[in-house]
């Protein structure tokens, strides 16, 4: 029934890769109205034509977009884009996907969140539900997170998404091969480098 839009989504946000299988349960909650995934977890997921964050310069003025330094910055986030896939609002801003081509094709993919002052950060857990579920147990009423994730990752399997573990410190902690601030910076003076501003 959704398998067009699943198909745009992929194309749209992974580069055509096969959509994960919790991202799909949550992309099609979403798409028929369910508001239980997104009550948990706290996600909205980007619709289509929505421009990736990193390439949005709708908030910059003319001055803003003339000034050498910022089209640095603006062309090295264009750059990150290319490995940066997100996803969904949510968390400290966005959350998707680190998929860069030196991260080890064997595993799970990492799980990057980007927040509104493009700071990169990583979620633990092998999936974006069990990323942005450990991400919400901070947030909840209850002070200890471990308890916090083990109830949410219970209310999430009777919603018919487990995770891999209800168990807070058994999450895998993303390890990125390739720093995301790192390349970021790296990227950003190879920019100001070709401007002549260094």
């Amino acid at each position: 029934m959704y398998d067009e839009r699943l198909a745009e989504f992929s194309r749209d946000r992974l580069d055509g890769r096969p959509i994960p299988d919790d991202l799909r349960v949550l992309l099609v909650a979403q798409w028929e109205g369910r508001t239980d995934f997104a009550h948990l977890l706290r996600l909205e997921f980007f619709e289509a034509g929505e421009v990736h964050p990193l390439l949005d310069t709708s908030y910059l003025s003319e001055k803003e977009l003339a000034d050498p330094e910022m089209q640095a910055v603006n062309a090295a986030a264009a750059e990150m884009a290319t490995y940066v896939k997100l996803v969904a609002k949510g968390g400290k801003g966005w959350i998707g996907y680190w998929l860069h081509p030196d991260e080890p094709a064997d595993r799970a993919w990492q799980l990057i969140e980007l927040d509104t002052e493009f700071t990169f950060w990583d979620l633990a857990g092998l999936t974006l539900a069990e990323g942005s579920a450990a991400e919400q147990a901070s947030y909840q009423d209850e002070p200890d997170e471990r308890i916090a994730f083990t109830h949410l990752a219970a209310e999430l399997a009777e919603l018919g998404l487990p995770l891999s573990t209800q168990d807070y410190d058994a999450l895998k902690d993303t390890e990125y091969v390739v720093s995301p601030e790192k390349l970021m910076e790296e990227l950003t003076e190879a920019e100001r480098e070709k401007r002549g501003l260094r």
